[in-house]
């Protein structure tokens, strides 16, 4: 049931042919495991919610090894919590199924020319490999995931059906291509900074692709607006990073970065905003491709300049 397709690979490999004279590799390959979903969602609706619960599970630790094992996702969710998430995904994907199809239908066709010309201006960027579609159970609409030590590129079909409408999805596509370029250079570094740059840089380099792109297109609005909270009171959301600028904890990460949690006063997600006036500010004196090819001991003073410009701060305290 493992549904792998070269995607678009007529279009894909006019990018060039290798240097010996044979094709290149295609740009990436789809592995879609939508279908798969779907089609355990309608065997199963008879049986029992936790022996349903339990058996998606099973069939698809044979098919994405990892991926739906509350292990993986025990930063922002219990094991408890996460089953919660799996029963809650078939009593909603009645309603969200039209949708849900066409952006699976449609998903190669959409990244292909946003990649295209995210590799016109980064014509560096490597080939993706396999991306990996699934019905992410609400956790995503795409990103990098780290699963039993590989780095897996994937998208959750079932968060872009309910965000993005067709014709909106370059701009967040290329921000996850950017995470993926950015990886080629910046290396692995957990801190918090880390994070804000990567996030925030990767919302900048979508904005600059796609001149008067929306904030709903740059990924500022969900779970609510976030530009006018942080810029009600700029100093307060800067400061707050700040202060957690060094650490590696998840509880500090947390608030700054998932929707689930977010601090008094702040909007969830605010630090991808921070982030992105962060990468402005550095913007100023380097191009985007001196930006991104920065490595991580070169980066931090950049970010901690560029925090500084946005307020004043008074210094973490010690521990």
């Amino acid at each position: 049931m493992r549904m792998a397709t070269t995607a678009l690979l007529g279009a894909l490999f006019a990018a060039g042919q290798a240097l010996a004279g044979g094709p290149a590799a295609p740009p990436f390959t789809l592995v879609d495991l939508t279908g798969a979903y779907a089609t355990f969602h309608d065997r199963t609706q008879g049986m029992a919610a936790r022996a349903r619960v339990e058996a998606l599970k099973a069939e698809f630790a044979l098919l994405f090894p990892g991926f739906y094992d509350a292990e993986r996702v025990k930063a922002f969710a219990t094991p408890e919590r996460y089953d919660v998430m799996i029963a809650r995904s078939f009593g909603e994907f009645a309603d969200l199924r039209p949708r849900y199809e066409r952006t699976a239908a449609s998903f190669a066709a959409m990244l292909a020319p946003a990649r295209d010309d995210f590799a016109r201006r980064f014509p560096d960027l490597a080939p993706l490999g396999e991306v990996h579609l699934v019905h992410s159970l609400g956790e995503m609409d795409g990103g990098l995931r780290t699963i039993g030590g590989r780095r897996y590129f994937v998208f959750g079909a079932d968060v872009m059906a309910r965000l993005y409408t067709p014709g909106d999805e370059r701009p967040f596509f290329q921000h996850e291509l950017f995470h993926v370029y950015h990886r080629q250079f910046f290396g692995e570094c957990r801190a918090v900074w880390c994070a804000l740059w990567s996030e925030g840089l990767a919302v900048y380099v979508s904005e600059q692709l796609n001149p008067g792109a929306t904030d709903a297109q740059l990924g500022l609005v969900v779970p609510r607006p976030i530009r006018p909270e942080v810029d009600a009171d700029r100093a307060r959301a800067v400061c707050a990073v700040h202060a957690r600028f060094d650490s590696e904890r998840p509880e500090d990460y947390a608030p700054l970065f998932y929707g689930q949690a977010h601090l008094a006063g702040l909007p969830p997600r605010f630090a991808y905003y921070v982030g992105y006036l962060v990468a402005r500010e550095a913007a100023r004196t380097r191009s985007l491709h001196q930006l991104a090819h920065l490595a991580v001991d070169d980066a931090r003073p950049l970010v901690a300049a560029a925090l500084a410009a946005l307020a004043g701060c008074a210094a973490p305290a010690a521990g």
